[in-house]
């Protein structure tokens, strides 16, 4: 709710919920000290007018971030809605700003009827955009309504491009849209151009023709602050050829573009930090369920690549969970001395059913905790439960049986252990324990079964070279990704998480490229980062543009067009 009250008061306890400040004011409110006329009915909804930045999501302010998830309508353009619509609090309208470019009614007629309507524009909102007129709309109609600073596209995109705007001896900043540069004139100071999509060799062209030197540094990026970002650097007089020869076919424009004229363009190829990722705007699919691929997504965008999780396996309950209940009262009581955890899947069955029965993490008192390796010894911290025993070394069933303790009737109470597992699991480590002198008792706690195929524009990426690597972090994922979506293309990258999965891929006739070495996920995206930079190093020794994988395919040159 609004904290403006009908007697141009503020409600402290509104106040505070939206940042200690009164939002939204019409400008005749401000001028009187009064928000509301006297007898004029209340409104209790208003508009804000946000800027969501030029294209990064991380770029979001937390304070448009906030309206977002509060809003009932919000209304944007359809990629920014796509950017966003994840922020959405349930039963809130998302609304294409396409047919709404001039007509701010459907602002006006939500904050009327007691609503939050958040219209979002890309970068600033009150740069290059219509939200001052929506906002005197909102001033005349005496909606109260407030504007959110967005972070432009004429300051973001250079700077993650490499391309300094200022320098010690230049502090001059010129920013004007591609329709200007016919009346610019010459400079020593930078010029930013918005709207550079419209034709880059006909902007030098025109600034040449204004008379600016051929000499002049000129870049121009496309899509900036995306994993699309594309720069191309050369000079007023030279960039034909330079787009030429990076690949670049015009006359049209795929995406937005920012273009920088003067000095700090020469620095871009030393200073590019955000386009020299490792993994830049590599398509990478990894093929694990969503809860199990939070991690390994994470580390792929720390390297600028873009993930996409299939799923090729479904966790379901066991088909007669008796065994289940049965173990959990015997951890309980006390029939165990160990329990042995051999994934993640196997800790969330076991603490899904502690809670089924009001449980918690102190029911594992006086047993002894161990998990096959980090990822598992992780869930179970979460839990709240630290594991006693985490194999060094090679982190599978084969090295957790390797570092499990033999039964010692002296030391052990009880030489029971308990090992909850998928209906698919091996029984070498249950026969390994049973050398050991334990009495080693596996129960099912959950079933896996193939997951459906995915879409089949997803099918056709993975056989056709779209995606530029594969994570393998099992044998199985390897089998099941192949039977519901086929076989990767020659030009795909495959990485697998250690020897046992690279040779189940290599008998599906799988060339494998990258081996972690060493069996966790971690290693596994920073064994594909280096790859990644090495075929990028090799690119530029030889002087030819450096490309993704899947742009190595036949017919996948690339084009801005």
């Amino acid at each position: 709710m609004n904290p403006i009250t009908s007697t141009g008061k503020v409600n402290s306890k509104e106040a505070k919920a939206t940042g200690g400040r009164t939002v939204g004011q019409s400008a005749s409110a401000r001028g009187s000290g009064s928000s509301v006329r006297a007898g004029r009915a209340q409104v209790s909804g208003w508009v804000a007018l946000v800027g969501a930045g030029p294209g990064d999501a991380g770029l979001l302010t937390v304070r448009a971030a906030g309206l977002i998830a509060t809003a009932d309508l919000v209304v944007a353009a359809p990629w920014l809605g796509e950017r966003v619509k994840h922020l959405l609090k349930p039963g809130a309208t998302l609304t294409d700003s396409d047919a709404q470019v001039q007509d701010p009614k459907m602002l006006i007629k939500a904050a009327r009827a007691g609503q939050l309507a958040v219209r979002l524009f890309a970068g600033d909102p009150f740069m290059f955009c219509q939200a001052a007129t929506d906002a005197a709309v909102c001033a005349k109609a005496r909606i109260p309504f407030e504007v959110v600073p967005g972070i432009s596209a004429a300051t973001a995109v250079p700077e993650y491009a490499g391309i300094p705007l200022t320098s010690d001896s230049a502090g001059d900043v010129r920013i004007i849209h591609a329709g200007e540069a016919s009346r610019v004139s010459p400079s020593d100071g930078t010029l930013v151009i918005l709207g550079a999509e419209t034709g880059p060799v006909d902007l030098g062209k025109m600034l040449i023709a204004q008379g600016w030197q051929d000499s002049v540094p000129f870049a121009i990026t496309w899509n900036g602050t995306t994993t699309d970002q594309h720069t191309v650097v050369g000079t007023l007089g030279s960039i034909a050829a330079d787009l030429k020869a990076a690949g670049v076919s015009l006359p049209t424009a795929d995406g937005p573009a920012v273009a920088v004229v003067g000095e700090g363009a020469s620095a871009q190829p030393t200073l590019s930090w955000f386009e020299t990722k490792p993994l830049f705007g590599w398509r990478v699919l990894v093929p694990r369920t969503k809860e199990q691929s939070d991690e390994i997504c994470e580390l792929l965008l720390a390297c600028g690549a873009v993930p996409e999780q299939v799923p090729t396996i479904a966790v379901e309950p066991p088909r007669t969970p008796q065994q289940m209940e049965r173990a959990v009262k015997g951890l309980v009581t006390g029939r165990y001395q160990w329990i042995g955890f051999t994934s993640v899947n196997a800790v969330r069955a076991i603490r899904e059913k502690f809670e089924e029965y009001g449980l918690d993490a102190r029911a594992f008192a006086g047993v002894k905790v161990a998990a096959v390796g980090e990822q598992t010894a992780g869930a179970l911290r979460e839990f709240g439960i630290m594991p006693d025993l985490v194999p060094e070394g090679q982190q599978s069933a084969e090295g957790l049986a390797d570092a499990w303790p033999a039964y010692d009737d002296v030391l052990d109470p009880i030489n029971r252990v308990l090992l909850p597992r998928a209906d698919i699991a091996t029984e070498g480590l249950l026969t390994r324990l049973t050398e050991l002198g334990w009495e080693a008792e596996d129960v099912i706690a959950y079933r896996t079964v193939r997951a459906a195929p995915p879409p089949a524009p997803v099918r056709e990426a993975i056989k056709g070279g779209g995606f530029d690597a594969v994570l393998f972090t099992s044998s199985s994922t390897v089998r099941n990704l192949i039977g519901i979506a086929g076989k990767p293309h020659a030009v795909t990258v495959i990485a697998v998480i250690g020897p046992q999965t690279a040779k189940t891929a290599a008998e599906f006739g799988l060339r494998v490229d990258v081996v972690a070495d060493k069996p966790s996920v971690r290693a596994l995206v920073e064994g594909l980062a280096a790859h990644g930079a090495a075929l990028r190093d090799d690119a530029m020794e030889a002087g030819e543009p450096v490309r993704k994988p899947s742009e190595r395919r036949r017919g996948a040159r690339r084009r801005i067009r």
